[in-house]
């Protein structure tokens, strides 16, 4: 049975009444549980125990150094294109906004992937809109074998694909594949979606079984916080995790946390989740799932992201771009206009033949809240007591081949080592009282 069969017949009223209305006794019996249950976790994300977090906090953080260790992953995402089929009213690549856009070459895409490497990344995320005309599986493929062959941790983040689809890119060494359902909640899904195939929800919400079936053995997914109820979205996310980890056992499962950033478009949130119900979703998610990776991406502020270090993340984006060509400008000079699928404006082109310099790169999918830099934010996560880590060790021990600097620049710099006296640095998960 797949997981859409699941999803229809789970008891979501009675789910969300407990995840509404939990006593406190109830969230207290839940947390003292050796294994949760989906009705444990509903509790654990109701208000009740939001009055509970100090004590959430402490058993994350706890669990969470037991599972992981004091280690935060890096990644970087590295946009290869803006085109877009769909019509999404909260996504800045939606088909219908007007911005500038542009699909990298390979030589850009390398160009970028380069960028990231002599930042220290050895974990890249290719991402993507949804364009079968710019954004190919043949494209998609090529891409991946680029990069690659600079670093050893490549990941997807594209639109839905076929189980045939996605063989080649695993075979070209992508071994990840993130896919957010957006929401799981089928009507605002269908008002979200308003043309494109991503209108499918029933395609999208079965894509990690069909990239598992493929070979990846990464998937990650997630719900976007602000389109429905984010209780009702936490228990389905929940509810996801629970049988990709039954189904797809032999992968690696990341659940990712998003909350909806401004955009092209200027899309407003249609509801709302504080910073303080977010870091009671990360701990209830920790205590659910205490092997499953928590990321979290730069559309948070530095000072909750920090905050979130030691109370159950355990992957971090750093130093972002969302457009493509962000870290280096590649790809300024063909940016341009599209619409229904024919390029209908020069852009940055007009500058490029006139020869003066290029001008505005492609538009972003939305804007960051962390805008440190890779080193920054790997400097604080030591400073913390962590140790920030480039590379995916697990590739390393599973024999996968590494990509080794080829630049001069000292083979140390994939991993970075925890600051020197930060070794016993105390939990900090008083703060979470602050949110």
């Amino acid at each position: 049975m797949s997981f859409l069969a699941e999803f229809e017949t789970l008891p979501w009223e009675s789910l969300l009444r407990r995840a509404r209305t939990a006593s406190r006794a109830a969230v207290r019996e839940s947390m003292d549980r050796g294994s949760l249950t989906l009705a444990d976790f509903a509790h654990l994300i109701s208000p009740a125990a939001g009055e509970c977090l100090e004590e959430l906090a402490r058993r994350s953080h706890t669990l969470t150094v037991r599972r992981f260790g004091r280690v935060i992953r890096l990644f970087a995402p590295l946009y290869l294109s803006n085109e877009c089929v769909n019509i999404c009213r909260y996504c800045g690549f939606s088909r219908n906004n007007p911005i500038l856009r542009v699909t990298l070459t390979l030589e850009e895409v390398l160009q970028e992937a380069r960028a990231l490497k002599a930042q220290g990344f050895r974990n890249i995320l290719l991402v993507a809109g949804e364009h079968p005309r710019f954004v190919s599986p043949a494209y998609l493929r090529d891409c991946v074998a680029r990069v690659h062959g600079e670093v050893p941790s490549v990941s997807l983040e594209v639109g839905p694909l076929t189980v045939e689809e996605y063989r080649p890119l695993v075979a070209a060494g992508a071994e990840g594949l993130v896919v957010y359902q957006e929401t799981y909640d089928r009507a605002v899904y269908a008002e979200m979606h308003v043309a494109g195939p991503k209108r499918d929800f029933a395609w999208r919400l079965e894509t990690p079984e069909r990239a598992y079936a493929a070979g990846f053995r990464r998937l990650g997914i997630g719900a976007l916080y602000g389109l429905a109820d984010w209780r009702f979205e936490a228990l389905a996310v929940a509810a996801h995790a629970a049988y990709l980890l039954r189904h797809c056992w032999k992968a690696f499962l990341t659940i990712s946390l998003p909350r909806l950033r401004p955009c092209a478009g200027e899309f407003q949130p249609l509801t709302h989740m504080s910073d303080r119900e977010l870091v009671q979703l990360v701990c209830a998610f920790r205590l659910m799932f205490p092997d499953v990776g928590l990321v979290l991406s730069t559309r948070e502020s530095p000072k909750l992201r920090d905050g979130l270090i030691p109370l159950g993340i355990t992957l971090m984006s750093a130093g972002s771009h969302t457009e493509p060509g962000g870290y280096t400008g590649a790809g300024r000079d063909h940016v341009h206009q599209t619409v229904r699928g024919r390029i209908v404006e020069a852009g940055a082109s007009e500058w490029a033949a006139s020869g003066t310099p290029p001008g505005p790169g492609a538009t972003e999918q939305f804007a960051i809240a962390d805008t440190r830099s890779a080193a920054e934010v790997a400097r604080r996560i030591a400073a913390l007591g962590y140790e920030p880590v480039w590379k995916d060790w697990d590739a390393a021990l599973g024999g996968l081949p590494e990509s080794e600097p080829d630049d001069g620049t000292p083979a140390s710099t994939t991993s970075t080592r925890t600051a020197p006296g930060t070794e016993t640095a105390a939990c900090s998960c008083g703060r979470a009282t602050g949110f």
